[in-house]
């Protein structure tokens, strides 16, 4: 009877103990891209890139200050508006969420940055201006390409391998839009490409065939596009319609995903070409799982930046394990100083927070897809 006595205690004695090691601590991730309008197509496929990251997190059990970590993604619709897009940062601010998760466009992720970083929350979006960086925010990580590397390369692969003379450029006026045509061409100058006109639109424009009109008579090699695929896709159309059937489309990571192919219809060939940051996910073995798992779980193929959401929540999420904290303040250190190899990429920041090395790759439009030629 004693003996028994005896193990009833030192099991109830246990039991604090182990109540405590089974303890679990939500830990909630703010999302922030457009789900609804012109961009919606880009924003559910970021989201998808996202929940799978979190799903695969949550699978592992993760221990994170001796809580079992449990991540819960708060989506946010900021509809590619830099207003709506001030709105969703504040509302997750005010949630009080461990990271974001984006933004997606430019033209939301300047202002926005400033209410996370404000707030000591850290920030991971793929959004391209380098005055994101430029700002000095502690709190804000790019995890994709920026402009000057997105736009400079396909300058220099324009000058290099296409051996274009002459571009007309094009922007949508939008803080992405107009930062990607302005790298292209600073590099394309530099590299012998002379730029016969510089046009604008914007990213609610349908129609372009004032503007086309305009460049047809000036008879450059290509345009340049700085914008998105719901301007892109209709442009390339009337392209045709004009005529242009022989002038190069090129563009940067905004129309480089099958959208145009649906936008665009026949008119998307291999005229068209643009750049995306990351290596080619299709010659890394991470790669092809993930763009595998992305198809079998979506019934559609990850397009753009999927790979990037999924990316920046595991690097986050590896830098919150190195500093066995998921409070921002504790694990920023990690994050900055973090190595890690993802399915997109190697992840390692500079001092802007930028990362060190971004691979670009050049894509070719077949059959209304981008396909990947070659990283540059």
């Amino acid at each position: 009877m004693y003996i028994r006595t005896k193990l009833m205690i030192g099991m109830l004695a246990a039991l604090p103990a182990l109540a405590m090691a089974q303890e679990t601590q939500v830990v909630k991730i703010g999302f922030s891209s457009p789900l609804t309008g012109p961009q919606a197509s880009a924003g559910n496929d970021n989201k998808g890139g996202l929940e799978m990251a979190i799903d695969k997190l949550n699978a592992q059990g993760l221990v994170i200050g001796g809580k079992k970590i449990k991540f819960e993604a708060v989506m946010e619709d900021d509809q590619g508006d830099p207003k709506s897009g001030v709105g969703v940062a504040q509302k997750l601010s005010d949630m009080h969420v461990k990271a974001i998760v984006g933004p997606y466009n430019s033209g939301v992720t300047i202002p926005a940055s400033r209410v996370y970083n404000d707030a000591g929350i850290v920030m991971g979006t793929v959004a391209s201006n380098p005055k994101i960086t430029q700002q000095g925010f502690a709190n804000v990580f790019r995890v994709a390409a920026s402009d000057s590397q997105l736009g400079g390369k396909m300058a220099l692969y324009a000058a290099k391998e296409l051996k274009l003379k002459t571009v007309a450029v094009i922007d949508d006026r939008t803080a992405y839009g107009q930062g990607l045509a302005e790298e292209f061409s600073k590099v394309a100058k530099a590299n012998g490409i002379k730029i016969v006109s510089n046009d604008y639109t914007n990213d609610k424009a349908t129609d372009f065939t004032a503007i086309l009109t305009s460049i047809k008579s000036k008879k450059p090699d290509a345009i340049f596009y700085g914008g998105y695929s719901p301007q892109g896709g209709p442009m390339t159309r009337q392209m045709k319609q004009l005529g242009l059937n022989n002038m190069l489309l090129l563009g940067g990571d905004g129309i480089c995903a099958p959208e145009m192919g649906r936008l665009g219809g026949d008119a998307i060939t291999d005229q068209v070409y643009c750049t995306q940051g990351g290596a080619m996910l299709d010659k890394l073995s991470e790669g092809k799982v993930f763009s595998a798992e992305y198809q079998k779980r979506f019934n559609r193929p990850a397009e753009t930046y999927a790979a990037s959401f999924y990316d920046g929540m595991m690097v986050i999420a590896a830098a919150m394990k190195a500093a066995n904290s998921v409070e921002p303040k504790v694990y920023i250190s990690a994050l900055s100083k973090i190595q890690y190899k993802g399915v997109a990429g190697e992840y390692s920041f500079d001092a802007k927070h930028d990362l060190k090395e971004s691979p670009v790759t050049v894509f070719r439009f077949k059959g209304g897809l981008p396909v990947a030629l070659t990283s540059y």
